[in-house]
This record gives structure tokens, C-alpha cells and sequence, in this order.
């Protein structure tokens, strides 16, 4: 049942959100009328932005210096295992205390880590001193990407919650499209990573500021006096492991990922088979994210979802699909659209899983069930890359894309089946029967 819009703030025990005007429910930018939201928000964008422009100076610092692929591959694989080394604590710390004081030291951590960086690159530093440099930043974000997920449930009341994550959505998704370009043409401009890396640091620095403004406030989890603390750090995996439509949602996601990892080998359809150079494969690699964009602008001026299990599922079978069509391709402008359909279906299914995590996780827990979401959805990118490569090298490019797309397909079929749950949800707000 839907809340009277003037007693929000007062009936919602799950989100604590500073007394904002009433606004309209039905609202394509209701999210947006909550200040909190709007500093939150633009600070995320400058923050992802920041990385995305550092994640292309890395790569073309460190390719320009060794010539070696090994090298580049050392990059996600130094940011990647404190992810995995951290999950558990990060997410309990989010749970455990203020979760705006989480994010804005995990920015302090940023901004150093890049100020590092910035030296190395100027001094010509050594490579261990940047993988190390990497780590932290792997290690920081770890923090911060479920304290910062869990504070959208600050800062904005229940039934802002889709709307929220769609405009969440929206933001990573265009800083996937403008940072790598805008770091390329810095880099191309100055004829050097060194300034991007310093301007990485002040998108850090900026996004600090904005969270030092944001009035919402938070009640850190109190744990009883029998609870042992191991206990509290796996309790988001047995929560999730006891809520079936959330699991079944998280795995349809990881497996879309792992098995659909068509963009990991777009130099090399664009080089070999669809012969359109590096332009070519510029546009090839900015197409899922413009479709991602589009779909999350959709998406904040449609209404809610009426039944959003069939969405997720079509739209990860349509990921599977637009993956066949895309590898079976030889003409450029039939791939091109593939992958822009491509990133429009995986932002439905970013929004879906996005919001049951904020909608049915009480806000007690949302850290740690955050922080085991983002676990599995940032190693699947990883690991997804791997196995497209590792399929390709044997079988082919065109074999590993088509197999993946099938694969995907499949494993939507094996998921409405072993969780019907996912089938009939409706509403994402409703209380679902199955937890």
C-alpha cells in the first residue's frame, strides 16, 4: 500500500531522509526533488567519471611503456582481488557505521591513491608502484561501492527507490560513454596520462565536498551482545541464500555477465571481422553504453514496473539474443545495433536487481548484501572477459560470442523455471510471499 505523501518521512523505517516538500509520487524526476539524492548523485557521476578517465590513462601508460598484454591484464586483476578480499568486511562496516563517513574516506583513499599515480607517471615510476596503487584504489572501492548503493536508501523515501536506482543507472552509464573519450582526448592533447590522473583525483575531491552536504543521517547497526561478529559478516549471504526472488535475480545477472561477454572482444571483430579499424571500433564500444543510457532515460519517464520478473527476464533473454545476432554478424551497421540493443537490456536488468536490493533488504543489512552483490557482478566482468577470451582462443571469436548469447538464453530458461517467484513478480515495492 502506497504511503500518503505527507508523512513519508515519518512512516518509513527503512530510509532516513532529511524533511523534503511533497512531491509527485508518479513523477519521472521525483528521486531528483530530494537534495540529498541531487548531491549524491552528481557526486557519483564525477567520482565514475573520474575512473572511467583513469582506467584509459592507465592503459595507455602502461601499453606505451612495456608493449605487453600480460601487463594490461595485470590492471583488473589488481583491482579485482581486494574486491574479493574484502566483500565481507566492507559490507559490515556500511552496516556498522555511518555509511556517508564510509564513502567519504574511501574518497579520501581515491584522491591519495591518484595524487600517487600522478607522481609515478611523472617520475616514470616503477610498475609494481602502480599495481600497488591499483590495489588500494580496488581496495577503497570495495568500501565504497555498497556504502554508496545503501545511501540511495538515505536519501530519498520508499517509493522514490526505482526511480532513484534508474537515474543511478543513468549517470554510471553516461560516464561509461564521456570518460574514456574525454581521457583519450586529454591524453592525446597533452601528450601524457600525467593530467588525468591528477583530474581523476579532483573529481574525488569534489565528490567529498558534495557528501560533507548531504543531511541524511544514519543509524549504524546496533549488534547484539550474543551476535558474534563472524556470524554478522556472512549474515548478507544467508540473507540472500533465504530470499529467493533477490538470488534468483543476482544469479540471472552474474551468468548474463559471465556467459555475454561479447564487448571483451570488440578490437577483435572490429580488426578482423568487420574490418572497420579503430574508429569502428570506438563507435563498437560506445554503442552498449548509449543503449544504456537511452533505456535508463526510458525507463525514468515511464511508471513503475507493473511486472517486473517477466522485464528481467526478457531483457537478459534479449541480452542473449542481441549477443547471437551481434557475433553472427559481418556487417557493421547490424552490429552496431545489436550492441546498443545489448545495453539496453542489461540496464533493465541493473534497475530490476538494483531496486529489489534496496526495496527488500532491511536497511540493517543493506551494506553486506550489497557488498556480496557487487562481489559477484564485479568478478563476473572479470571472469566473463577471461572466458570469452580463453573460448576465443581456441574455438574463435565468432564461436565464443555465439555460445556465450545461447548460453545466456539458456540459463534465463533454467531460472524461471527453478525460481517461479521470478516469474510472477510484480511491483518491486510489494512484499514478496516467497521471504
Amino acid at each position: 500500500m502506497k504511503q500518503p505523501k505527507d508523512e513519508i518521512n515519518e512512516s518509513n523505517s527503512t530510509s532516513l531522509v532529511a524533511p523534503s516538500p511533497v512531491v509527485n509520487d508518479q513523477g519521472s524526476y521525483r528521486a531528483l526533488q530530494f537534495s540529498d539524492f541531487r548531491l549524491l548523485v552528481v557526486g557519483v557521476f564525477l567520482s565514475m567519471f573520474g575512473r572511467q578517465m583513469l582506467t584509459v590513462a592507465i592503459g595507455w601508460e602502461l601499453y606505451e611503456r612495456t608493449s605487453s598484454a600480460l601487463v594490461l591484464g595485470g590492471v583488473g586483476l589488481a583491482q579485482v582481488i581486494p574486491l574479493i578480499a574484502l566483500f565481507l568486511p566492507a559490507g559490515y562496516i556500511a552496516d556498522r557505521y555511518n555509511r556517508k563517513q564510509v564513502v567519504i574516506v574511501s574518497q579520501v583513499v581515491l584522491v591519495l591513491a591518484s595524487l600517487v599515480l600522478t607522481i609515478l607517471s611523472y617520475v616514470h615510476g616503477s610498475l609494481f608502484l602502480i599495481y600497488a596503487c591499483l590495489a588500494v584504489m580496488g581496495g577503497a572501492q570495495s568500501f565504497s561501492n555498497p556504502a554508496s548503493s545503501a545511501l540511495v536508501a538515505q536519501a530519498v523515501p520508499e517509493y522514490a527507490y526505482e526511480n532513484a536506482t534508474t537515474w543511478r543507472s543513468s549517470v554510471a552509464q553516461l560516464s561509461s560513454v564521456i570518460g574514456p573519450a574525454s581521457g583519450g582526448f586529454l591524453i592525446g592533447l597533452l601528450h601524457g596520462a600525467t593530467f588525468v590522473y591528477a583530474l581523476s583525483g579532483l573529481t574525488s575531491v569534489i565528490f567529498i565536498l558534495l557528501l560533507i552536504q548531504m543531511r541524511a543521517t544514519h543509524q549504524p547497526q546496533k549488534r547484539a551482545k550474543n551476535q558474534k561478529t563472524l556470524g554478522s559478516l556472512v549474515e548478507g549471504i544467508s540473507f540472500l541464500g533465504k530470499t529467493q526472488v533477490m538470488l534468483a535475480a543476482i544469479t540471472l545477472d552474474l551468468f548474463a555477465v559471465l556467459l555475454g561477454g561479447a564487448t571483451a572482444l570488440l578490437p577483435i571483430f572490429a580488426r578482423d571481422i568487420l574490418h572497420v579499424g579503430p574508429i569502428g571500433l570506438g563507435w563498437l564500444q560506445a554503442a552498449d553504453s548509449l543503449g544504456a543510457v537511452c533505456m535508463a532515460l526510458l525507463l525514468a519517464h515511464r511508471p513503475p514496473f507493473q511486472h517486473a520478473g517477466r522485464a528481467l527476464l526478457l531483457a537478459v533473454a534479449g541480452f542473449g539474443l542481441a549477443t547471437i545476432i551481434f557475433g553472427l554478424s559481418r556487417w557493421f551497421w547490424l552490429s552496431l545495433p545489436m550492441l546498443f540493443l545489448l545495453g539496453a537490456c542489461d540496464n533493465i536488468s541493473v534497475v530490476v536487481r538494483s531496486t529489489l536490493l534496496l526495496v527488500r533488504t532491511p536497511d540493517e543489512m543493506r551494506g553486506r548484501v550489497g557488498a556480496v552483490s557487487s562481489l559477484f557482478i564485479g568478478t563476473s566482468n572479470q571472469l566473463g572477459g577471461f572466458e570469452s577470451g580463453l573460448v576465443a582462443q581456441f574455438f574463435g571469436p565468432v564461436v565464443s560470442v555465439v555460445v556465450g548469447g545461447i548460453g545466456t538464453i539458456l540459463v534465463v530458461a533454467l531460472i524461471a523455471w527453478r525460481w517461479p517467484e521470478m516469474r510472477h513478480l510484480g511491483r518491486l515495492r510489494e512484499t514478496p510471499q516467497d521471504v
